[in-house]
């Protein structure tokens, strides 16, 4: 073999490399041979490579992933799979650290050796298998291993996603779900199955298909409704990661599911999360995205009057979120008719006009532009009192584009005839409002 050119060499390794100890005021120097040639450090999960050189496993797997093939010291080929534990080195570095213990040092743990790919198809293996037979309790124990191990590195967890875990777990799923489920004990290990499987998104489309079938999306509702608030959370998680990309017909589908449109709305009723609400929302967006009926049936439950409450007082994200989910059911009449009803619908949306974020200002102009074009006279009116035309022409001149733009220069038009015969009043407390509060 030829020897490498200066210039392809990694530069000279110094004798000694110093660690900062818990006190500031000391530090202690760290054997040569315990230092990572990559990274200088004390290595933490010392690694053999084929070329006999011994790395920490993080700094040579980081190395590997960012598409360099060869040994950073000999440039000869490597692969990550053929990294072999040094256990002792790792031992001895363990003993250094005890004996510098007084200095400050800690005792570096005993690393978990990484799955392998023949161990994750193993347990994957048995996952089938058991969902086959019917056996819920195996299944959602082995799923539990796999989340615990997906979990420990980024390596294991795209070691088992590239198995296929997300699918098998998923078909898994849909196969136990398929069967009697109604049990609270059934529950907890479909529960089981849906938070290991959010540990491997995203799904592929075999994977999200098998979550559609309609006993998975049964068992999914009653978990909504009767599982832990882990378990919700899972099915939320779950939920939204499949309909974010999916066709309109498939989407109207899934919006078909008997009791999913009100376990979505209660939990945006009843919070059970930040996360889960935030997610409920996100959900029930792409649900009713380019879909009528499926804005109709979130009308029928009260959704409108309780995002209207919701944005009176909420964060940055819920608001953005909240403001999206309107305008889309103020895409269908019913929609509009219950928000032209509510008392806040006019000034909530001109106060987060310009409080919130670009996204906020987008969806508050929107759905104000659906609210005064499909609606009474009156909403108009309103708007102008509680200072839209102001805020809109304040909007045009600090710059918007595209459909916010048209939008906003509409409505201005709209808002134009009504700006002598009323007087503007104070949004930021919604003072001087005419009608009561439903």
């Amino acid at each position: 073999m030829t020897s490498l050119s200066r210039s392809k060499r990694p530069g000279p390794i110094p004798a000694v490399k110093r660690i900062q100890l818990n006190d500031p005021s000391l530090d202690t120097p760290v054997p040569d041979h315990f230092r990572c040639p990559i990274s200088l450090d004390l290595m933490r999960d010392p690694v053999t490579a084929s070329t006999g050189i011994t790395y920490d496993r993080q700094s040579i797997e980081s190395w590997l992933e960012r598409g360099n093939l060869n040994c950073p010291v000999t440039s000869k080929p490597i692969d990550i799979h053929e990294l072999i534990p040094n256990h002792s080195t790792r031992k001895l570095i363990q003993e250094w650290c005890v004996q510098n213990r007084a200095l400050g040092v800690e005792r570096i743990p005993t690393p978990r050796i990484p799955i392998s790919p023949l161990e994750a198809s193993e347990i994957l293996s048995q996952v089938s298998l058991a969902s086959r037979r019917g056996d819920r309790y195996k299944c959602g124990n082995l799923a539990m291993k796999l989340k615990e191990i997906g979990k420990e590195t980024e390596r294991d967890r795209r070691c088992i996603a590239a198995a296929g875990a997300a699918r098998i777990l998923s078909a898994s799923f849909s196969q136990l779900a398929g069967e009697s489920s109604e049990n609270s004990k059934a529950l907890g290990d479909l529960e089981k199955i849906l938070s290991a499987l959010v540990v491997f998104f995203p799904l592929d489309i075999e994977a999200k298909r098998w979550i559609i079938s309609p006993g998975s999306l049964k068992s999914m509702v009653l978990i909504l409704k009767y599982g832990d608030l882990s378990g919700r959370l899972s099915t939320l998680l779950v939920l939204r990661e499949v309909v974010s990309t999916l066709d309109n017909a498939s989407l109207e589908s899934v919006s078909k599911t008997n009791g999913l449109a009100e376990a979505l709305t209660l939990l945006v009723e009843k919070p059970i999360s930040p996360l889960a609400t935030k997610t409920s929302l996100v959900t029930i967006f792409y649900l009713i995205s380019s879909n009528e009926r499926a804005a109709s049936r979130f009308v029928n439950l009260g959704l409108v009057s309780l995002l209207l409450d919701t944005l009176v007082d909420c964060d940055k994200s819920r608001c953005e979120k909240a403001l999206a989910v309107l305008e889309g059911l103020f895409q269908c009449e019913k929609g509009r008719e219950r928000g032209c009803e509510h008392a806040l619908v006019v000034p909530v949306l001109v106060k987060k006009m310009l409080r919130v974020s670009d996204m906020a200002t987008e969806f508050s102009v929107s759905a104000l532009w659906r609210i005064c074009k499909g609606c009474k006279k009156n909403c108009i009116v309103e708007a102008v009192q509680v200072g839209a035309f102001q805020k809109l022409l304040l909007l045009l001149q600090v710059g918007c584009n595209g459909v916010t733009k048209e939008r906003a220069s509409e409505l201005l038009k709209m808002l134009n005839g009504s700006r002598g015969s009323v007087e503007c009043i104070e949004t930021v407390d919604f003072k001087g409002l005419k009608r009561s509060f439903d």
